[in-house]
C-alpha cells in the first residue's frame, strides 16, 4: 500500500469520526436542556473543536493534574471533560452550555452516544490496514 493510499484511508476515517461526533453532538444537545446547538453547521463545528482540543489540551491537562486524578481515583477526568465542554461553548458561537453541571452531563451523554453510534463500524474481524494479505 503506497503512501498516497494510506493517506486517504487515514483521512476518510477521520471524516467519518466528525460526522459520527456531529450526530452524537446533534442527539446529546437534543437530549439534554441545558445545551443549546442550533442546527448541524454548528454541531459540525463543535465535533470538530472537541477534536482538537480533546487532541491537544486534554493531554496537557491530565499530565498538569496526574496528582489530583489520583487522588481522586480517576473522577477528576470528568472534571477535564467539563472544561473542555465549556471551552468549546465560549469558542462556538450558538453552542451554549448553561452550567459546569451541564456540561459534565453532556460529557458522559456525548460519550455514551458516540460508542453507541460507533458499534456498527466495530463488528467484525479487525483490519491490517498496513499489510496485503495473498488472496486465498
Amino acid at each position: 500500500m503506497e503512501f498516497r493510499e494510506l493517506k486517504q484511508i487515514t483521512l476518510m476515517g477521520f471524516l467519518i469520526k466528525v460526522l459520527v461526533s456531529t450526530i452524537a453532538v446533534v442527539i446529546t444537545a437534543y437530549l439534554l436542556g441545558g445545551v443549546t446547538v442550533p442546527d448541524f453547521t454548528t454541531a459540525l463545528v463543535v465535533a470538530f473543536v472537541l477534536g482538537v482540543l480533546n487532541m491537544v489540551l486534554k493531554p496537557i491537562l491530565i499530565i498538569l493534574t496526574i496528582p489530583v486524578t489520583i487522588f481522586s481515583l480517576g473522577l477528576f477526568l470528568l472534571v477535564i471533560n467539563a472544561f473542555i465542554i465549556q471551552l468549546t461553548g465560549v469558542i462556538v458561537r450558538g453552542f451554549v452550555v448553561e452550567s459546569f453541571w451541564w456540561a459534565l452531563l453532556f460529557s458522559i451523554i456525548l460519550s455514551i452516544v458516540t460508542w453507541f453510534l460507533e458499534l456498527p463500524g466495530k463488528t467484525g474481524p479487525p483490519r491490517d490496514e498496513f499489510h496485503e494479505y495473498p488472496p486465498q
